[in-house]
Formats: structure tokens, C-alpha cells, sequence
């Protein structure tokens, strides 16, 4: 795997080095903002660092996925609520929403990476990296190949989408949302 380094940023952060891999700038100064699917934690980031796909159990667990996409959040803040933490081991702990349980941290000491997913705009952080990848469950490199729904399942799971009302917060910052709970079924 070859890296083409910017040479514009040489921190670290997990102790790799903040690097550039195509047209993908690592380190970026913007404001960014994201949050969990009800809409009751919300942050806003002014500064990126690193961004990863982690393959490890754990985080195959924490995210309830084949692992974990992150990036550094070097200027962080919490604009709506705050998530609940679960201490994953003795140096991370991973915060979630905890009304409907989006993944939103990994917190170590002195850094915190943010969840890829929760941001708005997640399509323009892509992972430049993989850690762990010796863990990789085995059949994760060929999900992409995997075909999709025969033209007649994806006509109707279309009209079954059209049909469905979405309690998802929407991908931008609102002044309030209200978040619904649906009653439970016993």
C-alpha cells in the first residue's frame, strides 16, 4: 500500500502520521456536524484529523458491523445532548446514543474519533486507512460483489420504502427535533 503524502500535516493521531491518499485531504478545518439517527445527540467538529476503517472484534461489536469507519476529531463539541459510554476496556471507552443507540465515539486518552456514519456529510470523509486488518471477518472483502435485488424484489422494496414514515433525524442541525419512541411490543 502506497501513501502519497501531502507534507502539509505531519501530526499523528493513534500514532500514524496525518496523510493525504489521493484526492482525500486527511486534516481539514472546516466545520463539520453530525449525530445520531433520533436526533437527540448532536456535535459539531472544526477540525479532522486521521480518518479509519477499523477491523478489530471490537469494534466489529461496538458497531454491530464488519468494524468500524472514524476519524479524529481534533476540535470538538456537543451541541445537543451528550452520549451514555460504555468502558469497551481499560483504555476506550465508546459513547452511544442512549435513547436509540447510534455508535457516535471511541474515546482514549488525550483524543476521540468520531463514527464516520453519524456525520452529515459522511460521503466526503473517506477512510484513508485499515487497522486491524488481520481481524477482517473473512467474508467482508466481498460484500461489494455481492449482487443486488432481481429488478421485481427492488420494484416492490422500493414502493415498501415509499410506504414507510422515517423518525430519523435529517442530515443537518435543527433547532428542535422531536424525538418519537415507538411503544414497545410485548
Amino acid at each position: 500500500m502506497s501513501w502519497h503524502d501531502s507534507g502539509a500535516n505531519r501530526e499523528t493521531t493513534r500514532g500514524m502520521p496525518l496523510q493525504s491518499k489521493g484526492s482525500f485531504m486527511i486534516a481539514t478545518k472546516e466545520s463539520h456536524t453530525g449525530g445520531c439517527q433520533c436526533g437527540a445527540v448532536r456535535f459539531r467538529v472544526t477540525e479532522l484529523g486521521r480518518p479509519s476503517f477499523c477491523h478489530c472484534r471490537m469494534c466489529q461489536k461496538a458497531f454491530g458491523a464488519t468494524g468500524g469507519a472514524l476519524v479524529t476529531a481534533k476540535a470538538f463539541t456537543w451541541t445537543r445532548g451528550a452520549p451514555k459510554y460504555f468502558q469497551s476496556s481499560k483504555a476506550i471507552k465508546r459513547g452511544f446514543c442512549a435513547d436509540c443507540g447510534t455508535p457516535l465515539t471511541f474515546e482514549y486518552e488525550g483524543g476521540i474519533d468520531i463514527a464516520i456514519p453519524t456525520f452529515d456529510k459522511a460521503g466526503e470523509i473517506a477512510p484513508v486507512i485499515q487497522l486491524s486488518p488481520e481481524a477482517a471477518l473473512p467474508w467482508a472483502a466481498g460484500i461489494s460483489s455481492l449482487p443486488g435485488y432481481p429488478a421485481e424484489e427492488r420494484e416492490r422494496r422500493e414502493a415498501w420504502m415509499q410506504s414507510i414514515q422515517s423518525n430519523q433525524h435529517p442530515d443537518h442541525d435543527t433547532d428542535v427535533w422531536p424525538a418519537k419512541v415507538w411503544p414497545s411490543k410485548s
